[in-house]
């Protein structure tokens, strides 16, 4: 490859010819020229450099990269790192022949090597280890101490006071690790709290142990067997229409007993008889939050509001679902004992739905938002969505887009969520 340059001067123009070629014999492992980099400290003219290499090279790096250059002065060593090698720019070198005027071009590619450099007087001095954190805490607090503001230095006197002396507790540590076991002993296991918690739960008694769905709340753990015997549910077939059934009922203006009412007499479901007292039962505790809520009644009142059901099971209401006050005579729903008999509700209402219940109707009745419902049916271990084919099929009901409240063998209860301690 040639080319022309020409040249310029301000007392005569002459033109010189420059040739340019490539070197055909290149040896990409040889020595050959290098290119160094020296960040701080220029080595004087003059100094005499060696090139050494690995006994055992590097076979993912190139020669040039692999290889340390090094030398020395009488007060500084300098010695190549290999750290950047290959970053940056690559440089292809040149020579320049004066007495042929040509310059010849090496193809291989090369990139400048990092040249550090170390004082011989200070190889003697030992390295000071890097601060300790109490070390670097006091400076810090000297500092700010000196030029700090008001905040900073209030800040640094909080942070005093609020330090622990970790020395100070030695003596009396194993005596504060020896009460902690002692007061853990009488802690409660995982399976013990887990059974403590499960009797407390507000919810009707249950089989964790059921097989099948309608054994999870059994019915007489619901209605006692004396008081389901003493419903009588006669006057329902000579009814002729279903508002004239309802009228019988203790809570009149139920739609979720009506719509069951009505489904009972136009589909003649068999167990009707049985699925019309369990109705019965639950219209009657309807009446009876109607009647008790929110105030303190007379024993006697509730059984005069509650006329057309058996005095047995206003007495089994006002036991199981009231608290005494000082008078005897008298009892107020609490809380507690309002959820205890909505949970009862809701399982009589779960067996009439054959365990799938759409709870629209019976959130109207109860005059709650629906989330207060789901969450009491969920307190109950029932799942709140759409049934699957298989459930349906498995329940006997219709499959829908309705969310349901489902209530599944085995029987789960859901997990008491823990809040984490603040920071």
């Amino acid at each position: 490859m040639t080319s022309t340059l020409i040249s310029s001067s301000k007392k005569r123009k002459r033109s010189q010819e420059i040739s340019f070629k490539v070197a055909e014999d290149c040896h990409p492992d040889g020595v050959g020229p290098v290119l160094a980099s020296f960040p701080c400290i220029s080595p004087p003219p003059g100094t005499a450099f060696q090139a050494y290499a690995r006994k055992k090279p590097n076979i993912s790096m190139d020669f040039h990269a692999d290889m340390i250059i090094a030398g020395e002065t009488d007060t500084v060593d300098f010695e190549s790192t290999s750290a950047l090698a290959g970053q940056g720019c690559q440089y292809l070198v040149a020579l320049h022949n004066p007495e042929t005027s040509s310059v010849t071009i090496y193809p291989t590619p090369i990139s400048p090597v990092l040249v550090r450099h170390t004082v011989k007087a200070l190889k003697s001095i030992p390295t000071m280890a890097a601060p300790t954190t109490a070390v670097y805490r006091e400076a810090r607090n000297a500092l700010g101490d000196t030029f700090g503001t008001k905040k900073a230095k209030a800040a640094i006197r909080a942070e005093e006071r609020n330090r622990v002396d970790v020395s100070a507790m030695e003596g009396v540590m194993s005596h504060v690790m020896d009460g902690i076991d002692k007061d853990a002993n009488g802690l409660l296991n995982k399976e013990e709290a887990k059974e403590l918690a499960d009797a407390n739960r507000l919810v009707p008694p249950f089989n964790m142990d059921a097989k099948e769905v309608g054994d999870i709340y059994p019915l007489h753990n619901v209605i006692p067997e004396s008081e389901y015997k003493a419903i009588s549910v006669s006057a329902f077939e000579d009814a002729k229409s279903a508002k004239d059934r309802v009228a019988l009922l203790p809570s009149r203006r139920s739609e979720w007993c009506y719509h069951r009412i009505e489904n009972l007499f136009s589909n003649q479901e068999l167990n009707a008889k049985k699925r019309r007292r369990i109705i019965f039962y639950i219209s009657a505790m309807l009446a009876f939050r109607r009647v008790t809520r929110n105030k303190a009644m007379d024993k006697d009142d509730i059984h005069k509001a509650l006329h057309g059901v058996p005095s047995a099971t206003v007495d089994s209401f006002i036991t199981r679902f009231t608290e005494e006050l000082r008078d005897p005579t008298k009892v107020q729903a609490t809380s507690d004992t309002q959820t205890n008999l909505l949970t009862h509700m809701l399982a009589l209402c779960l067996r009439v739905d054959r365990f799938a219940m759409d709870p629209t109707d019976i959130t109207t009745d109860l005059s709650l938002s629906q989330s207060r419902v789901h969450a009491l049916l969920r307190s109950m271990g029932c799942k709140i969505g759409k049934i699957s084919e298989r459930d349906a099929s498995q329940l006997g009901v219709k499959q829908d887009d309705v969310k349901r409240a489902i209530l599944t063998t085995p029987l789960t209860f859901p997990k008491i969520r823990t809040r984490r301690a603040g920071r």
